[in-house]
C-alpha cells in the first residue's frame, strides 16, 4: 500500500476532526468555506469564493498545454442529533456530518496541500479544479455551480469526486461503469374528489379509494415500463386524508420519490407518472393535481474515467482493492450534474471497520468513519489526477 506521509495523515484527520465538531447545513457553510479559504490562503493561492452563496474553487495550473480536470469535494452536513461521543461530537445540536462531507472536504484540503508541495508529481500538464461544493444534501449545489459557470470559465474537460462508503470496507475502492447513484425525483400528488358522509358513498367521490389505486397502478411503471434488466424504485411514502371515521373526505394528499438508474428511463419517468395518476384518478371521476420535482439526475460514470480510477487504486493499494459489490446504490447525489456535462468517475472508498465498531450507515445518527480512508482516499484521487492528466 503507497499512501500519503504519516504528517498528512495526521493533518488530514486534524482537518476533518474539526469539520466534524462544526457542522453546517446547506448553503450556511459559511464557517467551513472561511476554514478552507484560510488553507488556501496559508498555500498562497488565488481562488474564487461565493459560489452558489458558499462554494470555492481553486485553480492549479501546471504551465503546460492539456486538460482542466475538476474534484469535488461537498461541505454541507444534516439536519440530524449526533448520538456518538468523541473529542469531536458535534457542538451544534441537531446537525451532524452524518453522510461523510466532512472527510470529502479533509481529501481535497489535503490534496491542495500535496499540490503546492509537488503539483508535477500529480499534474504532469493542464490543470485541477479544486471545487468546494454547498448544498450536496438536497440543495441542488452542484447544479448552482454550474450555472453560475465554472465549467466554462474553467474551461473543465472532466471531473471527479469520492465519497467515503460505510458499506465497504477500509481498504477497497468500489468502482462501476455506467449507472451508480439513481436519479432523485420527488412528487406530491392532491387528489380531488367530492366529499360526504361516510354511509351514502353514491354521492361522493372517495379520493382515498382513488388514492389507494393511484399507490397500487404506480407500480406498473416498475413491473410494465421499466426494462427488467434496469432499475427503477417508486415509492409512496405519506398518504394522508380526512379526519373523521364516518365522512368521505374531499381531498388525499399522496407524497413520494421516483428512482432512475438510466438517462432513458429518467427522461420517461414523468411522462409515465402523469399519465398513470391522471388516468386512474379520471377513471373514479376524479381529479389528480402533481406537483413533481426533479432533485438529481442518476450519476453516471464513463467507462473510461472508472477504468482510471481502477488503475489508480490498483498502483496504490493492490490488484485485489476494486470492487463493484455495494458500489450501486438507488440513494441518490448531485455530482450527477457534472457527470451529464463532461465525462467522469464518482467512486467510493471504504470507511467501515467492523472491529472498531464503525459500522452505522449514512444519515445514521451513530455514523463515523475509519479515519484510515482518509489517506487513502487523498493517495488514490492523487494518482487518478496524474493518470488523466498524464494522457489528455
Amino acid at each position: 500500500m503507497k499512501t500519503v506521509s504519516p504528517t498528512r495523515t495526521e493533518e488530514l484527520v486534524r482537518y476533518r476532526r474539526f469539520i466534524h465538531k462544526h457542522p453546517e447545513l446547506r448553503y450556511e457553510e459559511v464557517g467551513t468555506a472561511d476554514f478552507v479559504s484560510k488553507h488556501l490562503e496559508s498555500l498562497g493561492y488565488t481562488f474564487q469564493s461565493g459560489i452558489a452563496k458558499t462554494g470555492i474553487a481553486c485553480l492549479i495550473d501546471s504551465g503546460k498545454p492539456g486538460k482542466t480536470l475538476l474534484v469535488r469535494a461537498d461541505m454541507d452536513a444534516l439536519p440530524i442529533f449526533e448520538e456518538n461521543k468523541t473529542d469531536y461530537t458535534s457542538v451544534h445540536n441537531g446537525v451532524m456530518h452524518a453522510c461523510g462531507h466532512d472527510a470529502h472536504t479533509s481529501v481535497l484540503m489535503g490534496l491542495a496541500s500535496e499540490l503546492k508541495e509537488n503539483p508535477s508529481a500529480i499534474v504532469p500538464k493542464g490543470r485541477v479544479l479544486l471545487v468546494f461544493q454547498p448544498a450536496e444534501e438536497g440543495g441542488q449545489g452542484a447544479d448552482r455551480m454550474i450555472e453560475e459557470g465554472i465549467l466554462e470559465k474553467y474551461d473543465v474537460s472532466a471531473a471527479l469526486a469520492l465519497h467515503v462508503w460505510n458499506h465497504i470496507p477500509v481498504g477497497k475502492v468500489g468502482v462501476v461503469d455506467g449507472p451508480m447513484m439513481a436519479a432523485v425525483d420527488e412528487f406530491q400528488i392532491t387528489v380531488q374528489g367530492i366529499s360526504g358522509h361516510g354511509a351514502m358513498p353514491q354521492h361522493t367521490v372517495d379520493p382515498i379509494l382513488v388514492g389507494s389505486h393511484i399507490v397500487a397502478a404506480l407500480q406498473s411503471i416498475v413491473s410494465r415500463n421499466t426494462d427488467p434488466l434496469d432499475s427503477c424504485v417508486v415509492t409512496v411514502g405519506a398518504f394522508h386524508a380526512g379526519h373523521a371515521f364516518n365522512v368521505i373526505s374531499e381531498t388525499a394528499e399522496l407524497k413520494g420519490t421516483i428512482r432512475t438508474f438510466t438517462k432513458e428511463m429518467f427522461d420517461k419517468a414523468p411522462e409515465l407518472f402523469k399519465r398513470v395518476v391522471e388516468n386512474t384518478a379520471s377513471a373514479f371521476g376524479a381529479k389528480a393535481i402533481i406537483h413533481y420535482e426533479r432533485t438529481n439526475a442518476p450519476t453516471i460514470n464513463h467507462p473510461e474515467m472508472a477504468n482510471i480510477v481502477r488503475k489508480a487504486s490498483e498502483n496504490i493499494l493492490g490488484p485485489d482493492s476494486v470492487t463493484e459489490e455495494h458500489a450501486k446504490t438507488m440513494g441518490g447525489e448531485d455530482f450527477s450534474a457534472f457527470l451529464m456535462k463532461v465525462p467522469g468517475c464518482y467512486f467510493f472508498v471504504g470507511s467501515m471497520n467492523e472491529e472498531k465498531g464503525l459500522i452505522h450507515p449514512h444519515h445514521s445518527s451513530k455514523f463515523d468513519i475509519d479515519e484510515s480512508s482518509l489517506p487513502i482516499g487523498l493517495s488514490v484521487m492523487k494518482e487518478a489526477i496524474r493518470l488523466y492528466l498524464e494522457t489528455h
